[in-house]
Order: C-alpha cells, then structure tokens, then sequence
C-alpha cells in the first residue's frame, strides 16, 4: 500500500528536495555577483542585512542572498566552498527541520548558513554539540568565518563563571552542550536576584547529533539537587519542645482542617525554651517549621492509623485502600518530625531543587532543528513530538561502502577468535580497522585478545577521552587499529591516510548490535565518507544481549545439530534481516516508554512554567504589596470557609477562625469574635482584610520603602523555593507509585494528573499563608539579605539518587553577639559556648 501510495503521490522526502534545490539553484546563481564584492564589502553585508530585518523584511526573503554571502566568506576564510547539498541542508535547518546529511558530507559548515542567518535578528543562536571537544573545536573553527562576517561566538563551556557564561550567551552564535544549557536554564531559575541570569529568551537552535541529544537521552533527567542541611537535632529539639505543651493552653487543634496553631502561650514557652526575641523574626524561619511539623507529627498524624513503625522506619498507610506505601515519605519534614516522635533514626531528606528532561527544555526554543547522519528511523517520533520533519539530503558523492552481511557466531570467544583473525590480516595489509563495541568492558576484553595477538592497537572510551583527538587523528592510517565504543561514532571525522584508498578504505567491525538501528548506523558511517572507499560488518553472536532477548535459541539448537565450531559463522542477510526486526520492535518499545515519560513530564512542566514566571515577576517588580495583598486575601477567604461551613450561624467556629487569625496575621485584640458575629462570610472577609492593611501600612511606616520591598522580595522567594523543591519531592513519590493505580482499572496517568494538580493546589495555598504568616508577623532587620534555600547544588545529568554527603560544619562566624549559653547559630542544637564559640574566636 505504502509503495502503491509512493508511485501515485511520489516520495514525500523527493517532493521536499524539489523545493529546496529551487532555492539551492537561486544562491548558485548569485555567486557570481557575489565574488565581486571585496572583503570590505562581504563584511558590510551582515549590517545591511541586520537594517533591512528592522525594518520588516524576513529571514525568508534574505536566506538566497545570506546564504551566498556566508559562501563565499568560507572560500575565503576556510578555503571551503559548500557544495549544492550542504546548501541544501542548511536550507532544511532554517525551516526548523532535520538534515539527514551522511558522515563526511559536512554538517558543521553547513549549519553556518542557518546559524548565520538567523543571527541577524540580535536574539541569538545556539548550537547544541554533543561533547566539550566538539563544542570547543566548532566554535574556534566556525568563529573565524562568523567574526570575518561581523558576527560574535561564544563558548558556554562546564565551569566558566556567572560573568563568562553570560558574556557567551550575549554573543550572536554560542556553542555549546546540551547538558550545560539545561543546567543554566535550571540554575537561572534559581537565582536570588535578576542581574544573576546568564541565558536570554531561548531562540533558535541548532542540535548536531539530534537524535542521540531529543530520543538517546530524552528519558534522561537533568536534576539539580543539593544537601536539605538540615540538622537532626534540629528535629530531636522540636520534638522534646512540643512534649511539654498542652493542648487548649499552649496550642489549639482544628480537628476538621487539621491545622494546628501555637497560642500566645504557646509562643512565650518556644522564646523561652529556645532563648530567643521573636519566634517569628526571619532568622528563626527554619526553627518555626521544625516546631510546625513537630506539632502536625503529635497532633495530626496517629499511629497504626497514618503510619505504621515497621523494622524502624516510618511507613506511610494509603487512607484511601489501607495499603502500606513503602518507600514514599511525607515531604516538608514531617516524616523526619514522626521519626523523631517514635524516637527513631531521621533519615536524610533528600532534596531536588530542579529538574527537567530535555524533551521539555529544547521544545520551550521560539525555533528548533537538528542535523545527523541517522533520523528516518525516528521520524515519526521526530514529528509527533518536536514538529521537525526529517529531510535526507542525499550525499555529495555516490556512497563507495561495501555493506556486508552480519557474521553469526555459537559463542562470544568464537566470535571474538574470528574477529582477531579478520582484524590481523587487514593489519598485515597496512587496512586500518575501527573496532566499535557497545560497552567499555567489551573494549577492554578485545584489547586482551589483540595483545596476545600482537597487533598494536588504541582504545578510545570513557577512561581515556582525553586522547580522543590524538586517536580519531590516526584512526585513517595506514595499519591503524582503534578499538572504541560508542565515542566514536558520533561526531568523529576519519580522515584517511595516503595510500589507503588502495588498500579498501576504512574497515569498520561492529562486535555486536546495538538495540537501535541508528547507533548501527553512525558506526557503519565512519567508513566510506565523501566517495571514498570502505567496509562494514558485525560479528554477532548467539550469546549477545539482542540475540538472547528475541528468541536465539532456534538458531542455536540448529547450529549445534549441524555442529558447526564456535568460530564458524552463518553468514546470512535473513539472519540481518531478523536481527533488524528486533531492533524495531526495541525501537518501537523506546517510543511508548519516551511518549508515556513526556505526558508524565507534562504534568510538572506545566506547573514548572507557572512557578518559574511567578519568580520572574518577583524579581522584575519593584513592588510586591499587591501581589502580597491577593495572597493575603486568598489565605483569609479560605480560613473563613473552612471555619463557617455550616448552614446554622450558631455552628461556626468563630473562635478557631480568632485563634488562626491572631496566631498567623494580626496581632491579640486586633479582631474579637465579637467583630465578626452578625455578619455574612462575604463581610468577615471585608473586615478582616482591612485590619490587616492597616497593620501592613504600620510596617510601611516603621521601615524605609527600600527596605519594605526588599523584605517582600526575601519572604517571597524563599518561600516559593523551599515549597516548589519539596512540591518536586511530593510528585516524584507521587509518580513512583502511581503505576500501582492500573489494578483498581484506574488510568495511571489521569490519576497522576488530577492528583498533581490538587497538590499543585496545595502548594500554591501553602505559600500564599507562609508568605502571609511571614510578612505580617515577622520583625524586620536592616541587613536584609536574599538566602539560597539550599547549599551544595550539584548538576546531575540522570535520575539516580543525588543525595549529597553531609559536608563537615564548619564554625560559624556570628555578626551579632551570641550569649554562651544561648543555641549556636550553626543549628546544632548545642550552646554556642560548647560548639562554635571558640572556633570562631
């Protein structure tokens, strides 16, 4: 049917090429014209193109004429001239789709052209390498045709400085990894104050290696994570703390909200107990949540009924199905504030600051395309996902490679035996040979094998990267044997050395095959590049993962009746064509997992999205009271909500509502339940709301307006990242269980949705009250500053566990006097005099 459809309608991708050899064939046409420009006039270009963009015109109409600029500044900066395909492929690029452009044809300079067209804009361009190497060789390579132009390069390497990293990115084309710039998307949402941002709006991108940067590593997290630093202590005092109060003296308990509130009692026992002014002054944020949790652990949570103690842990009761939720916690502290209850080891609070998987980060660019030797296979992926549809520019040179049939060997020493007899006479021919193994262990077995045989030889892999250059440089002479994994065959270039044309070429030997048909691909590449002659073939055998996965056992029962030798091999193109299938069946299984893993990660991008635009607004405002004040306001109408829910006026729970208000907004006396009986909820909220902006109006007064909106600036964002780190905890526990969902006849995903978002919900409500709490009831300082939430971040590229080692405290040093006897500011839970005084005299 597909063939039938092809015949009628034509090949979707010919159809594409006729387009874009149109526009290939008008920039043929203009070198002439061009050739006559001197260099003066080549490079005044790039101003007369950056007016005609202001004043309207689009990319579209200037690619023909760019483009034949940007080749003829090649010729004569590089000495290169693009040939028609590599025109084509840039062509491909700026409409935000994918060259397929085989290895040798040139994919570097032909991303200049797109590169450097939409450049003229001023919003800057990326390109996205896959390593440092590559990073770092391109944009020395490439900037001295971008700065001949007028145009500024920047390198966004690992390490550089806050100062560095920015001036990268303000240049016109920065090259990069994909790593670093997911890490510097990640760590600008972070920062404390706007000037520390070192990206711009993302743009335009241009990905190399697309398919191993948006499919290899798409279920790959970026994560940012740090040490919580909270101290065990910390926990262990809060809790003999809340062991002396007594409920209705010291505390009041709402049994219908479970909310539980310190009362001015309450609150003299804490200043007491802990030696401190004001419970709620800004320094003591940490220890007034210690005492919250610890409070919510004694009142809230009951054993055997919330939790149960089993082989000392703390495990969690599902309320819904009465089932124990092993390996979930409760966030914000409070499992660590129950272990401290039952008298338990706390564990570490494990604690994610950001994170983001780059399906998600590299979709947020304006425009987006990418360049490889091997997409097809992929396209669908490609499409439904990103939008970029795959062009496969056809080769400059008709393509010289001899393709062999796979070899299919009894065992895997059979197979490597014969290996080593193939790899030894291409040697003694002076043929170099590129071995390409999937694992580094595999590596270093052949390299075992190769030094009994006495055969020279290099391994490239991960332990020895370093010496990649040098290695890739002499993998094309004459007798060279380079054993590497999947290092090499991306990226890599193999030039050959004189007189190996003669010899056949590059030999390239596969030691098995890779679940993807792709990988398979960019290694068979490094040989046969720009005409030039090669040859391929893998030895498989009946003991390699893919073969043991997808039913070998057949073909090894048949083997061994015809018994055939281990290093005797079936050479076959039914037995490629069947390892083929099966690699499209893994291939297939990757997609549902990739696709199942982005509407997952939908879920907390969306809500990703509305917290990071809720910190740029933060730290763009120069004046945060309104946004304060809504907060405030939502805050108030829940509370008198939930504390007049009944029909009968007589029901309400004015009290409770009193004791709330007093304990989190307004001061004793401020408002009486007296005020407020006779009126409807609507009119509460009213005359709440006006008690309490004439106290924020007070707190205008006592401070200068700088120092006010600094203050909101400080509770603000610090509430919104301690809540949003613990909210990435709540949905990651979230989602490792939610797969359980499926045996009630329950979507895992949609349960998954709803739930994220009534947590999501709860995270929101939850800063609007802290904030509330705290930019009403907290004593300002004049040394206001804006803190990081968490120390130790670390760029994690992965999911694993990011649990950092608790780093050794070092003693603090204390701007303000602290009495011998009073609790070291280090957070101990030790008297200053016992713990840091001494050291920091």
């Amino acid at each position: 049917m597909r063939a039938l459809i092809k015949k009628v309608f034509g090949d979707e991708n010919s159809r594409k090429l006729k387009q874009i050899n149109k526009i290939v064939d008008e920039i043929e046409g203009l070198e002439p014209q061009i050739e006559q420009l001197s260099d003066d006039e080549l490079k005044q270009k790039t101003e007369e193109f950056k007016g005609r963009y202001q004043q309207g015109e689009s990319l579209d109409d200037m690619m023909t004429e760019a483009y034949a600029v940007v080749r003829e500044a090649s010729k004569r900066v590089l000495g290169m001239r693009p040939f028609p395909v590599q025109l084509s492929g840039a062509i491909a690029l700026h409409e935000g789709n994918i060259s397929e452009m085989k290895t040798g044809e040139g994919k570097t300079l032909a991303s200049t052209m797109p590169a450097y067209l939409n450049a003229l804009t001023g919003k800057g361009v990326h390109i996205i390498t896959v390593n440092d190497y590559l990073a770092s060789r391109d944009a020395e390579d490439m900037g001295q045709l971008y700065n001949f132009l007028g145009l500024t390069v920047g390198l966004n390497a690992n390490g550089l400085s806050k100062e560095e990293k920015r001036e990268a990115y303000d240049a016109d084309i920065t090259y990069g990894t994909n790593n670093e710039y997911g890490f510097d998307y990640l760590r600008d949402n972070m920062v404390l104050y706007k000037d520390q941002k070192v990206q711009r709006p993302l743009h335009f991108a241009i990905i190399d290696e697309v398919d191993s940067v948006l499919i290899d590593e798409a279920r790959t997290p970026l994560i940012i994570s740090g040490s919580a630093q909270k101290s065990a202590n910390m926990y262990h005092m809060a809790d003999r703390y809340v062991r002396t109060l007594r409920e209705e003296q010291d505390y009041t308990y709402d049994e219908k909200t479970k909310g539980v509130q310190l009362t001015e009692e309450g609150i003299n026992k804490a200043e007491s107990f802990f030696a401190i002014e004001n419970l709620f002054d800004l320094s003591n944020v940490t220890l007034t949540h210690h005492i919250n949790q610890a409070l919510k652990a004694h009142t809230s949570m009951i054993r055997d009924k919330d939790y149960v103690v089993q082989e000392e842990e703390v495990v969690i009761v599902d309320q819904f199905t009465g089932r124990l939720m092993k390996g979930r916690s409760y966030s914000d502290g409070l499992h660590q504030a129950i272990e401290a209850k039952e008298g338990l080891q706390i564990r570490n609070e494990s604690q994610t600051l950001a994170t983001i998987t780059f399906q998600n980060y590299f979709r947020m660019y304006e425009k987006l395309s990418g360049m490889t030797g091997t997409a097809k296979t992929e396209e669908e992926e490609f499409r439904n996902i990103y939008a970029m549809d795959v062009v496969v520019i056809p080769t400059n040179k008709p393509i010289a490679r001899d393709d062999k049939a796979d070899l299919i060997y009894k065992s895997t020493d059979g197979k490597f035996r014969a290996l080593v007899r193939d790899i030894q006479e291409r040697y003694e021919r002076g043929q170099p040979v590129l071995v390409g193994t999937v694992a580094v262990e595999t590596s270093e077995v052949i390299s075992q094998y190769l030094k009994k045989a006495k055969i020279p030889h290099n391994i490239l892999n991960a332990k020895n990267h370093f010496r990649e250059a040098d290695i890739i440089l002499d993998a094309g002479q004459k007798g060279a044997i380079t054993i590497a994994t999947n290092m090499a065959g991306r990226g890599t270039d193999i030039k050959l050395g004189d007189g190996v044309k003669e010899l056949g070429g590059l030999a390239v030997v596969g030691t098995e095959r890779h679940e993807s048909r792709r990988i398979d691909n960019q290694l068979r590449g490094r040989a046969g590049r720009q005409g030039d002659p090669g040859v391929s073939q893998f030895y498989l055998s009946m003991e390699d993962e893919l073969m043991r996965r997808f039913g070998s056992e057949n073909m090894l029962n048949m083997m061994e009746r015809l018994g055939m030798e281990e290093d005797q091999p079936i050479e076959s193109k039914m037995v490629s064509r069947a390892v083929e299938s099966a690699q499209k069946r893994v291939e297939g299984n990757n997609f549902d997992a990739r696709k199942t893993l982005l509407a997952y990660d939908d879920v907390l991008r969306q809500q990703r999205e509305v917290i990071y635009q809720q910190r740029n607004d933060v730290l763009e405002s120069e004046n945060l009271r309104d946004i304060i004040e809504e907060m405030l306001k939502s805050t108030i109408d829940r509370q008198v909500a939930s504390h007049t829910q009944e029909e009968e006026e007589e029901n309400w729970d004015l009290d409770a509502l009193i004791d709330y208000l007093k304990g989190n907004v307004l001061e004793e006396g401020d408002i009486t339940a007296s005020d407020l009986k006779g009126n409807d909820p609507e009119e509460m909220k009213d005359i709440i709301m006006e008690k309490i902006k004439e106290r924020y109006d007070q707190k205008e007064e006592e401070l200068t307006s700088e120092q006010m909106r600094e203050f909101e600036k400080v509770i603000l964002l610090r509430t919104v990242d301690t809540k949003w780190m613990d909210h990435i905890d709540q949905m990651d526990q979230l989602r490792q269980g939610i797969h359980l969902r499926a045996y009630g006849q329950n979507d895992p995903l949609r349960e998954y949705q709803f739930e994220g978002f009534a947590m999501f919900e709860n995270m929101i409500a939850a800063i609007e009250e802290e904030v509330s709490k705290y930019v009403m009831k907290a004593q300002i300082r004049e040394n206001l500053q804006r803190q990081e939430v968490a120390k130790g971040a670390t760029a994690v590229s992965g999911d694993e566990d990011t649990n950092q080692k608790e780093k050794k405290r070092k003693p603090v040093k204390n701007t303000e006097t602290t009495g011998r006897n009073e609790p070291c500011p280090c957070g101990s839970g030790k008297k200053y005099k016992h713990c840091c005084m001494n050291k920091a005299q």
